[in-house]
């Protein structure tokens, strides 16, 4: 019997960030629990009941919603990583890199992604064609490194650069304007980003989400997934430079931009 086929939807929450709501076989989760209002206005519009909430990492503005849900829809279940489950709220499932779990028939794989926080996790649904990445890999861009090394995050993007061209980048806040403008200073030639930077404003300016992309574009136009390229070396001065070493120039540019 086949599968049912996720519909997802993006949900803007708080200043600028983004959860997602995922909806197949009669059952809901969600990626991220930001504030509880819209959410659950989402939820009784369409009809759902919330039965998961996957958790990418501890930071307040990634789980603040979760005691509202949790009031609202007794008896979810709630899923994050072992490696930071002391500092997340009280996890149902603790998982970690290269575990799976099931959603409505569908296989969630769990990617250790650490570098903004350690113990960051992305969430992959192959057969669905996307992953979940919160505040590692981002439209444009990528998280601040609080509490990993550069070395680690690139790892990690790395990791999330070897997914599918066709995979879809659901990440976790609306930061796309200010990445394109810096992404710009890195490669001012690429036009792929200019015209990407030109589409991010025409979105912006009609108030629509710039989230989600997909892996495509960020290869083609996102810097820090760039930072191996021989043009961007040379656009940096840093042509035996380390891949490593290029993104931890370009992540220390961007802190300061």
């Amino acid at each position: 019997m086949p599968m049912d086929q996720i519909e997802i939807l993006t949900i803007p929450c708080r200043e600028d960030n983004y959860a997602f709501l995922l909806h197949a076989g009669g059952r809901t989760a969600l990626v991220d629990a930001p504030e509880a209002r819209p959410i659950l206005e989402v939820l009784t519009k369409r009809g759902w009941r919330l039965d998961e909430v996957w958790l990418t990492h501890h930071h307040l503005d990634h789980v603040d919603g979760l005691p509202g849900l949790r009031a609202a829809h007794p008896g979810l279940t709630v899923t994050g990583a072992a490696a930071d489950a002391k500092r997340l709220p009280d996890l149902d499932q603790q998982v970690g890199d290269a575990d799976s779990f099931a959603f409505a028939g569908h296989d969630v794989e769990v990617l250790d992604v650490s570098g903004h926080t350690v113990g960051h996790i992305a969430f992959h649904i192959p057969s669905a064609e996307a992953v979940f990445t919160a505040d590692s890999l981002m439209a444009l861009g990528c998280g601040r490194v609080f509490e990993g090394t550069p070395e680690m995050m690139w790892t990690s993007l790395s990791k999330l650069a070897a997914l599918p061209d066709d995979t879809v980048i659901y990440s976790g806040h609306e930061y796309t304007a200010t990445n394109a403008r810096f992404a710009l200073t890195i490669e001012p030639d690429n036009e792929a980003l200019i015209a990407r930077a030109e589409k991010v404003q025409r979105y912006v300016a009609a108030g629509q989400p710039t989230v989600p992309s997909t892996l495509a574009e960020e290869r083609a136009t996102n810097p820090f997934l760039r930072a191996a390229l021989p043009e961007v070396k040379v656009q940096l001065g840093m042509v035996n430079s380390e891949d490593s070493s290029v993104f931890a120039e370009i992540r220390s540019r961007k802190d300061q931009f």
